[in-house]
């Protein structure tokens, strides 16, 4: 069976990878059948080159895409780019705005409640 999945190039913090047909039981780096484009994640912004027509063909002929690789075929087709993500905080950064949250508004002080000795009912029998 044919897999269209990403073939990883670049350097260590760099990757880089190019969108191949493989038989799905050959290594990642393996052998490759054809070469549909190229995908640069750790460009800012992001780069992506997709043949959408040679995808297809190969799509018709039975070849099933990975899930990352179905993900950057939606996003090719659109042609609007890719969907921006939240910026997300640093724990550094979290840990700082945590603590100024703190500052700002310090925790009341627990009171401590006191219990006073109730006054037990003494009851005596009384025989007479």
């Amino acid at each position: 069976m044919l897999k269209i999945k990403l073939t990883r190039l670049g350097k260590k913090a760099e990757p880089r990878y190019r969108i191949v047909v493989n038989e799905c039981r050959d290594k990642r780096d393996g052998q490759v059948v054809d070469t549909l484009g190229f995908y640069q994640p750790a460009e800012k912004p992001k780069k992506l080159e997709l043949n959408i027509a040679l995808f297809e063909e190969w799509l018709k002929k039975g070849a099933q895409p990975t899930e990352t690789v179905a993900f950057l075929y939606d996003v090719a087709k659109k042609g609007k780019g890719f969907p921006e993500g939240k910026p997300k905080l640093s724990k550094k950064a979290k840990a700082k705005a945590q603590a100024s949250k703190e500052e700002a508004a310090p925790a009341a002080e627990p009171v401590a409640e006191v219990a006073e000795p109730q006054a037990e009912e003494q009851t005596a029998a009384v025989t007479e």
